[in-house]
């Protein structure tokens, strides 16, 4: 029987590289959690400003049936509470009315929200006045 001859390179006596994903992945780990978290921030302060354009709507739905302005504050604080309602312009029957919502939105999740200042979001809804 015939051994076969065993070839000798360069990488006789230096280490295996069994581990060496391993430990690419524990160095790149925290970098990809950071990423997705502060992907999470964004969506939810997009989420925000959504939710301050249909507070802007509601309020302007009341502004326009004549309605107090603490009804208007309270149509948009039933859809984002925390909001500020400034009514800009009222007019006669048939005229434009106009009210604009601010919202300063929470960047608070853990470990990223430190990085994003709060935003302020602002909303601004046009409607006919009817009464």
């Amino acid at each position: 029987m015939v051994r076969p001859r065993l070839r000798r390179g360069a990488r006789d006596g230096a280490h295996s590289d069994a581990g060496q994903a391993t430990a690419e992945l524990a160095l790149i780990l925290p970098v990809v959690v950071l990423l997705l978290m502060a992907v999470f921030q964004v969506a939810t302060v997009a989420r925000d400003q959504v939710l301050t354009v249909q507070a802007a709507r509601a309020a302007v739905r009341e502004a326009a049936v004549d309605a107090g302005g603490n009804r208007v504050q309270a149509a948009a604080r039933d859809v984002l509470p925390g909001a500020t309602v400034d009514i800009v312009a009222r007019g006669e029957i048939g005229a434009p009315i106009a009210v604009v919502v601010h919202y300063r939105a929470h960047t608070n999740l853990p470990l990223v929200g430190a990085l994003f200042p709060d935003p302020e979001l602002t909303a601004r809804a046009v409607m006919r006045r009817e009464r």
